[in-house]
């Protein structure tokens, strides 16, 4: 039973549950550290590496098409490219490598993320450069998964919420630094230089990964597929899922139209909301920090509490949004309270099912979709209504989600 401090109340009972998965010490001992171990910052680089091929596209637009000689809306079909084939793809290649070991399966997505970001580099043409997009969307998609596994596995079950936090940071660094990065290295050497200069970085987290991470053994029932996928049937595994498309879906309804509306709506330059995208990122980096800490003791609370200021802070942007402090004030209190529910979300459905790779890779499908209905929503709310709707989209999906841990809280409050 989780402890509280004297005069607290007891943590709601899906908060107090540990993490289903059976944890193996990494160093051989027999036992797990009391601390989380300094090798899930290895899963935290690669996903930083996933994160900024991922948005590498966006920032070299012009560059790529010129290079491959098509035109700017289809290079941006590669970024939806990606995204589909984190959210189908991951799925199938997580259940391709389910009889490896975890740390086996890593090495071997580290491979296939590798010879896709070393076929965009050398890519003749459009189609090529598809392809590769593809199979790194789809090795994305599973390193999620499996990584977020063999961090479970390697963390006593009190840490997971802050060991996950730490892997999540990857996230966060490569959505605040991916970007920019991406656009330096394409103005220095080409656009091409960018993804050679990703392969590389892949090679470097995939050498230290296979040097430091335990071997780690199967669990019972990992190879079994069907058992594996029984526990999808739990409503309550799907309820989390859902809840987490919710959460990321009224960030990224707001988040993909930030610099339509800070400059035709707010009035800042061009120039300016750059920086302003960095605080955003800035935001979001602390935010992780902090639901990482509290996302194992009072997971549903943290949720529900991230839900409500989320929609709080997007409805004042879209009231507000003229005006720069409250605007500038909502968009990073978004970033606090947006997609840094990760850690939250990713322990809630880990204890709804269990933190195998399979479960881990679904949930980032949900998420990702979460990001494709969320930018739809907002783009086509914007037709009808103007800039603010993607605002308002963002307040109700958060209001829904928000909806959507009643029957969790009713069921903890009894318990």
């Amino acid at each position: 039973m989780a402890r509280t401090a004297p005069g607290a109340s007891a943590p709601m009972a899906e908060e107090a549950a540990p993490a289903t998965g059976t944890a193996q010490p990494p160093d051989g001992t027999g036992r797990l550290p009391d601390k989380v171990p300094p090798t899930v910052h290895l899963i935290a680089l690669g996903i930083f590496t996933m994160v900024t091929s991922e948005f590498a596209v966006g920032g070299l637009m012009p560059q790529m098409a010129e290079g491959l000689g098509t035109g700017v809306p289809r290079i941006g079909y590669l970024i939806t490219a990606f995204a589909l084939a984190m959210a189908f793809g991951g799925p199938v290649a997580a259940t391709a490598l389910h009889r490896l070991r975890p740390t086996t399966a890593l090495l071997v997505l580290f491979a296939v993320f590798f010879a896709g970001n070393a076929l965009a580099a050398a890519a003749p043409g459009y189609t090529t450069m598809l392809v590769a997009r593809i199979a790194t969307g789809a090795a994305s998609g599973a390193f999620f998964g499996v990584g977020l596994s063999v961090v479970a596995r390697i963390t006593r079950p009190e840490l997971r919420g802050r060991a996950t936090g730490i892997a999540m940071q990857g996230l966060m660094v490569g959505t605040l630094l991916g970007l920019p990065l991406s656009m330096f290295l394409g103005e220095l050497w080409g656009w091409r230089a960018t993804f050679a200069a990703i392969g590389v970085l892949t090679l470097l987290a995939a050498g230290a990964s296979a040097a430091a991470l335990p071997r780690l053994e199967h669990q019972d029932e990992a190879g079994d597929l069907k058992k594996e996928a029984a526990v999808f049937r739990d409503p309550r595994l799907l309820g989390a899922m859902l809840s987490s498309t919710l959460i990321i879906g009224a960030t990224f309804a707001a988040f993909s139209y930030f610099t339509p509306i800070l400059t035709e709506l707010t009035g800042f330059s061009r120039g300016t909301v750059p920086l302003l995208l960095l605080v955003y990122g800035a935001a979001t980096v602390v935010g992780n920090a902090v639901v990482a800490r509290f996302a194992a003791s009072r997971t549903l609370t943290v949720i529900g509490t991230g839900l409500a200021l989320n929609t709080l802070f997007l409805t004042v942007f879209a009231l507000a949004a003229e005006h720069a402090v409250p605007a500038v004030a909502a968009m990073v209190g978004i970033g606090l309270v947006g997609v840094t529910m990760n850690p939250a979300m990713i322990t809630r459905v880990q204890r709804a099912g269990n933190a195998r790779p399979l479960v881990n890779t679904v949930h980032s499908s949900f998420i990702t979709l979460g990001v494709v209905v969320g930018s739809w929503g907002g783009g086509l709310a914007i037709g009808t209504f103007g800039l603010r709707a993607p605002l308002w989209t963002g307040a109700v999906l958060a209001l829904i989600g928000l909806v959507t841990l009643i029957p969790s809280a009713v069921k903890a409050g009894r318990g």
